[in-house]
This record gives structure tokens, sequence and C-alpha cells, in this order.
């Protein structure tokens, strides 16, 4: 054979394959794009320092200077999406290639896997099942898929992983921290003659300074904060934990680069902190830059930021209103995903630098709301389950975290592998014979501690009740500082603390289901409906239907009643009285309580009052943050209300998770996105509109809310169903769907329709002005 012809026959199976794909999409078909392996996107990409680089794998395998994914499961999950236009699309078979070069995968080859053409619509979790891999090696894949259109398989692109060096049945995957090149959006001299630099939003970062002068001794003055003064300076004392700094910088004649390096602050750096890693370097919070020189010499600056975070789709999801508050607080949400990302698990902001569970919670919905991410609130919800903290409902959000990280995932071994570790989390211990638990009964010794994985054990009380933070006085505030627990009545048997042990209980109840442990499914079923019972009886006042604080108090706060709203503890027949009691206390609550207090009134159908808290301006609001001048979510609502507060606080996120979930109403109602609900409750908006990423693919939502007719446009990705909900004021209304009259079922204040297909769909609910109240 000469070399022409084995240099044709080489390339025939890439010109083969470029032309199906062309044809497919020509045709309009589908592409398989995405390509995750444990759920990772980008396994085939290299850094150095946090930044990217243009080499593959291979070239970096075995030089520690370089950064890469690592895979270290032994039989890893490979998954896709589907890209296509077209409506009611699923695909009908795959056929995944895995090879130990790029070349034998360019002929076709899968020399470590080829499963065949395997008959199935599966497209996410996907066992490997092929020959053992070995650890430190590069393997090269792609996925050939088929569709119900009848048309040839379309391949996808051809991707890499790396494998770690120790490989495990099953393992959370690491992806490095990365930096980016930021440059300030605004500069300017100062009064003082001093240079300013405003790089638009706080992030964790790095500065990098390229400066030319001519004097052979010289010195910068830099300062770098978090806030300004009024008068357009770094603040030098900004309060509570807001960050400032001030370094020294001696520079050398000529044009030079300096990296400024941080000195680790004693408070996030200790041995509860996350540190951060050595290719990275110290970072700290900051937004603005003031420089000053000693000398009177001409000093030419170029400054850059080195922003530093977890790897995260800007694009991935999007959302606008009619409103232009909310929009705002979207964007402060959505970017607080991203910049509290900086150390690769959730933290609770700067000053600790440390998990915490509530934190985690908040953070993790709020993350999936915004990126399709999953790894990270992995690697955090298994750094907890070893490193627990103190408050007695951060145990119970474990079990919270948990049922989140496999139905929004799919996946579900990282909870199979810490099943029997989240048990004693549910705190079964601390209960008496009705199923109530307690924490101040004497029941806690050294044996629970140890079985929690709590990290500091005083000998006394292992657990202690929060409820809401902070509690009265606190860091920074006089004594008798109402705190942020509406005057929370503390009792032996705490409702709030009860209300997270239901909802932990029936966490735990589904994971069993999942898992298949049929008969721990049947006991957390038993317990969880002994606990509702006990729960009605004890903290439901008979008459006026409102949750109180304790067993012994007559008193109630808005937590008492949210959090029992929140997670199904209130009685059908006592939801409207609950529901006006929470409207009537606003937002009488930290920034962490606000997810709860959102949840309840969502669950309520007040999703108008739920609207109005967070598009308010008061001072307990998300545009007072923005107001006062932070870019990301803060510790508390205001310095007031928390006198050690930070800047960066994700467990201020809300918003993001209940935009998404709540407002737009998408959610999953199988793992994974499978099955998708729509269910949107604009309240007094008059349009909105989300795009959504999901392991299936972009759900894309847009309605118009008018005094006579709700439009809505919907998009399902490929290889999904979907259930739409749409709002119902009576039996007359009219539903179309797609310009044509359908019968859809009521069900409450809402009409729905099932078993809807892939693709786009435009929808209409048109108000009836004839139709009698009692038909509502």
């Amino acid at each position: 054979m000469t070399r022409f012809k084995q240099k044709l026959c080489g390339i025939l199976p890439l010109i083969a394959l470029t032309l199906v794909t062309m044809s497919a999409v020509g045709q309009g078909s589908f592409i398989p794009a995405q390509l995750r392996v444990d759920l990772l996107l980008h396994t085939d990409k290299t850094w150095k320092n946090g930044f990217e680089t243009k080499l593959n794998l291979k070239d970096v395998i075995n030089n520690t200077e370089y950064q890469t994914a690592r895979i270290a499961s032994s039989k890893p999950y490979f998954s896709w999406i589907i890209k296509t236009e077209v409506n009611d699309t699923y695909q009908t078979a795959y056929q995944i290639l895995i090879a130990s070069s790029s070349q034998n995968l360019n002929k076709g080859i899968g020399d470590i896997w080829n499963s065949g053409k395997v008959i199935s619509a599966q497209q996410t979790g996907i066992v490997f099942a092929g020959a053992p891999l070995a650890p430190s090696k590069v393997y090269y894949w792609r996925v050939n898929v088929w569709d119900n259109h009848g048309g040839k398989a379309v391949s996808s692109h051809m991707t890499s992983f790396l494998t770690d060096s120790v490989l495990r049945p099953y393992q959370v995957p690491f992806m490095p921290l990365l930096k980016s090149v930021q440059q300030p959006v605004s500069q300017r001299i100062l009064k003082n003659h001093h240079y300013f630099y405003d790089f638009g939003k706080d992030a964790f970062g790095q500065l990098h300074l390229v400066v030319q002068t001519q004097a052979n001794h010289d010195t910068l003055r830099i300062h770098l904060g978090e806030a300004v003064t009024k008068d357009g300076q770094v603040n030098r004392r900004p309060g509570g934990t807001i960050r400032y700094r001030m370094v020294l910088l001696p520079l050398q004649s000529g044009k030079h680069d300096y990296l400024l390096k941080f000195k680790p602050n004693r408070l996030n750096t200790g041995k509860r902190s996350i540190h951060m890693p050595g290719y990275i370097g110290e970072v700290m919070p900051f937004r603005y830059v003031e420089i000053e020189h000693q000398n009177n010499t001409t000093v030419e600056i170029h400054p850059k930021r080195y922003a530093v975070n977890y790897p995260f789709n800007d694009s991935a999801t999007e959302f606008e209103s009619s409103d232009s508050v909310l929009n705002k607080v979207w964007d402060l949400c959505k970017y607080t995903m991203k910049a509290t990302s900086f150390t690769g698990m959730y933290v609770d902001g700067d000053r600790e630098r440390t998990p915490y569970e509530a934190d985690a919670f908040i953070n993790q919905l709020s993350h999936y709301a915004t990126d399709a991410e999953y790894n990270m609130a992995k690697r955090s919800l298994q750094y907890l389950v070893f490193h627990a903290t103190w408050p007695t409902e951060w145990s119970l959000q474990n079990l919270l975290i948990a049922w989140n990280d496999y139905f929004y995932s799919g996946d579900i071994r990282l909870v199979k592998g810490l099943y029997k570790e989240l048990k004693p989390k549910v705190l079964l211990a601390l209960a008496r014979p009705d199923g109530l638990i307690s924490t101040r009964t004497g029941k806690q010794d050294s044996n629970f501690a140890r079985s929690l994985h709590l990290i500091d054990f005083d000998g006394k009380a292992a657990i202690r009740d929060i409820v809401d933070w902070l509690q009265k006085g606190g860091v920074g505030l006089p004594k008798n500082a109402i705190g942020e627990t509406d005057g929370f009545v503390f009792t032996d048997y705490n409702s709030v603390v009860n209300a997270f042990h239901y909802k932990a209980l029936v966490c735990m109840q589904n994971i069993a289901l999942a898992l298949g442990y049929k008969e721990d499914v049947q006991f957390y079923k038993a317990q969880a409906a002994k606990v509702k019972t006990a729960f009605q009886r004890v903290f439901i006042d008979p008459v006026s239907g409102i949750v109180k604080d304790g067993e012994g108090t007559s008193h109630s706060s808005l937590h008492a009643n949210m959090m029992a709203l929140a997670f199904g503890l209130v009685p059908d027949k006592y939801i409207p009285q609950v529901r006006s009691f929470i409207e009537s206390r606003k937002m009488a609550c930290s920034v962490y309580g606000a997810q709860f207090l959102l949840d309840a009134l969502y669950q309520a159908d007040a999703g108008d009052d739920a609207l109005k808290l967070m598009t308010s301006t008061n001072k307990r609001s998300w545009y007072n943050m923005i107001r006062f001048g932070s870019t990301m979510t803060t510790e508390a609502w205001d310095m007031e209300y928390k006198g050690n507060q930070d800047w960066n606080h994700a467990w201020g996120s809300a918003p993001a998770n209940i935009i998404v979930g709540k407002l737009m109403g998408v959610n999953a109602l199988t793992p994974g996105f499978a099955t998708i609900q729509i269910k949107p409750q604009l309240g007094s908006l008059l349009s909105a509109r989300l795009k959504l990423a999901t392991l299936q693919g972009n759900v894309q939502v847009e309605a118009e809310n008018r005094k006579n007719v709700f439009r809505l446009t919907t998009r399902l990705p490929a290889n999904t169903s979907g259930v739409v909900y749409l709002p119902r004021r009576k039996e007359a209304d009219q539903v179309l769907r797609n310009g044509k009259p359908i019968t859809a079922s009521a069900e409450g204040t809402f009409w729905r329709v099932d078993d809807v297909k892939p693709g786009k769909d435009s929808w209409q609910v048109i108000y009836s002005s004839t139709a009698s109240s009692s038909e509502q």
C-alpha cells in the first residue's frame, strides 16, 4: 500500500464522521455535547498555577507544575446532553467508545471499552464496564447516539480524561481552582494624587502590577479593600470583617512585573479552615485598589487582578424579569456563587473560611440554580459529614444536603458510601417515645459526639439549638440586642429543631428507598409519621392554628411557623392562619432564615408576598446589600444586625434558588431532571424569562402575566418529559397549547398538563370575565 493510500485510509473515518455530523446538523437533528466523566466537564483541559494552558493531558501527566482534573473512580460515570431544535426528540440508543490513544479512537477502535449499540434513552450516569482502568493514565472517548427520527448515528467530538494515581470504587473527582485576568473597569486620580482603580465587583484574588519608574529608590503604598469612603478612597476602617489591607511594594528602576504576596490571616487559616492550595497562593477579597508613591517621580502603573474561583459557567443559567430590583438581586446572588467558590469548597465567607452545614445547604441549592455543577457540593458534603459543627439544626441539614445531592445530580454513589455515617445525623439518639428530640435532657455524651464526628466537644453538650443566627446579643453588638430569632423562646423541646428532625427523617426515607433498603424505608417512614403527629399535637395551638416555639411556652415566632410550613407540618385547615401570621412578621429573620421564609410563602401559594420580600428596598433586604456597596451577598442584612459581618457570605443567596425553583417553578420531578416540572408563580411580575442548565440540557421558560391572559413558552431538552402548570382563576378559563384549546386538569390554583414532550410549546390561559366567583 502506498503512503498516500495509508494516509487516505487513516482520514476516511474522520471524513465520514464529519459528513454524518454535518448532515445531521443540516437536517436539524441532534448532537451529543457536554461530555462528562463523573459529572465533570472539561476533563481534557490543563492549567498551570490556575491559568489554562494549550498543552494536552499527555504533555503534563508527570509534571507537578501543572494541574488537571483527576478521575479517581475505578468505574466512572459517563454522561452527555443532546442538542436539538426538533420537537419530540428522544435518544433511542448509544455507543460509548473508550480508547488508550487518540489514534485508536479516530479509527473507531474502543480498545478499552466498546459498549456496542445499547438500546436505551439513558444519557447520564452510564457506568464504565470496560477493561480495568490504570492509574495516572490518559484515556480518550466519544459517544455515538441514535434518535427516534430514524437517522444514522451521530458522533460527539473526542475528549479525554486522566485517572488519578490511586483508584477507588468511587471518589469525588477533583477540579483545579482557576485564575482569570481582570482589568479595572474604571480608574482615576484622586485629589490627593493617589491612583484609584475599581474592578467593578469584589473578588477573591491577587494583584499583579506592571510598573515603570526611573527612580532608584521608590516604594508604592498599596491599599486594597472591599469598601470606599464617601470621598472615594479605599476605606481603611470599613468595620466588621469587611476587608482592607495595605501593602508596601519597593520598586526597581525600569519596567518590571510585581505580584503582591498576601500574608495569611490568622482567623481564616487555622486548623478548621480550608487553605488555599500552593499552586494558587493566598488570596483576599477586594474590589478597589488605591496606590500612592513616596517620591515625586513619574510612575506608570498597569494593575490586573487575578480572580480565583472554582470552574463556573457564567452563561449556564440566565434570568431576566420586568422588575429591575429583582434582576439586580439575581445578579448579586448568581455572582456570589462564582466568587465564593474560591476554595473549591462551600465555606462561610472570608472571616473563617470554614465549612458549615447550613451555609452549605443554601450554597448547594443556589449553585445548582446557577450552574450545572455538582461535584463541589459532593466534596463539601463528604467533608462536613466527618467535620461536624455544633448547631443542632446543622447536623440535621446533612440529610437535606445528601438528598439534594442525589436528586439533582442523579448520582447516588457518594450518599451510598456515606449512608452509615448519615444515620446518626438524624439525631434519633435524642428522641423520647413520641419521636420528638431534645438536646437538653441529658442524652448527649462522648459516644454521641463521636457518632456525629463533632470537631469540638467540650464534655458537656455536643450540639446546641440555634434556630437562627445571631441570637440575642452577639459579636460587636450590645448584650441586649434582639438578635435574629424573632424573640424565639427556647424550651427543652424546640419546634424548629423538630421541624428539621422531621424533614431529615423524610430525606432518610427517600434515600433508603433510592438505595433499595426496604427495612430502613419502613422504619424512617414510621418514625417521620410519629414525629409529625407529635409535632402537631405539641406545637400547634388547636384554637389559633399557629405554631408555638416549644413545649411549655405559648410564644409563637416567625421561625416556628415558617419552618413548619416549609417542611409540610402544618395541616391544610391551618395554612391560611399560619400564612397570615408569617406575612405579618415580614422579614423578622436573618439572611439564612430567609431561605425557609421564602420556601414557606411559596408553599402556601403566597408567591406575591415572597416577591415583595425579594424586591424590597428596606434595610432588611438584598437590595440593601447592593445599596451599601457589596457585590456578593452579605452575612447579615446590615452592620447593625451583626457587628462582625462580612461581605462574601453565600448563605445569603436564597433568591437564586427561589427564583429558579419557585418563582419560575422549574424543578426536577425525577433524579437528574429526567422529568421536569414547570410551575411559574410570577405574582405581580409582568414578565420573566429563564434558561436553566441541567445534566439533561437547557430548560427554557418565558412567561408574560397580563390582566386577561397568561402566556408561557417552554422548551424542554431532548430525552426528557415534563409537567406544566398554568395559573388558574376560574373553571371557565380557556387553556391553549400552541394556539389550540386543550383540556387541562384543575389542581388548586393551577391548571396541570401532564406528559409534555421535549421541545418548544406555547401556552395560554385566557381568563373568563363572565364566570361567577363560585367557580373559582
